[in-house]
């Protein structure tokens, strides 16, 4: 039996925005210090460069994978045999999916800073979602990830 390949990706931010993201930080900081002595000198910097280098790595978190027979997007898991299509999305279909042919009980894990998705179409009775969206970098390569799963399960 064949080992179906497995997939890794995590959706970090593009390397832009962590300088873009500590010098607002830094501007706003000095905008609160403002020429001002004692505390109100260092706790702006203190506080907030610190908060947003926080914030812009918990944007970069969520890690999508595949791997023993489950598609694993952050903390949820769909397992692979319940797939009954995955389809590739560039950033015009991914705004199609989300727009137009959007369904308010889908799962969807979106990040506009990426491009491509995959939506995976679900073949479970008994779960009223009927597919998820998740951004991905490489969505010919998560989709072919999540269908050879599926057929070796």
């Amino acid at each position: 039996m064949a080992v179906p390949p497995e997939y890794a990706e995590r959706l970090r931010l593009p390397w832009w925005a962590w300088p873009a993201g500590l010098a607002f930080a830094g501007l706003l900081a000095a905008e609160l210090w403002m020429g001002a002595s004692g505390l109100r000198a260092w706790l702006p910097f203190v506080l907030l460069i610190p908060l947003a280098a926080a914030v812009l790595a918990w944007l970069g978190r969520i890690r999508v994978a595949v791997r023993d027979g489950e598609l694993r997007v952050d903390d949820a898991r769909l397992p692979v045999r319940y797939v009954a299509d995955a389809i590739p999305l560039d950033t015009t279909g991914r705004r199609e999916v989300l727009g137009i042919g959007s369904d308010p009980l889908a799962f969807v894990v979106q990040r506009p800073w990426i491009g491509g998705a995959v939506q995976v179409v679900l073949d479970d009775p008994a779960d009223p979602t009927p597919f998820w969206v998740v951004s991905t970098r490489h969505p010919v390569k998560l989709a072919t990830a999540i269908l050879a799963g599926r057929d070796a399960a």
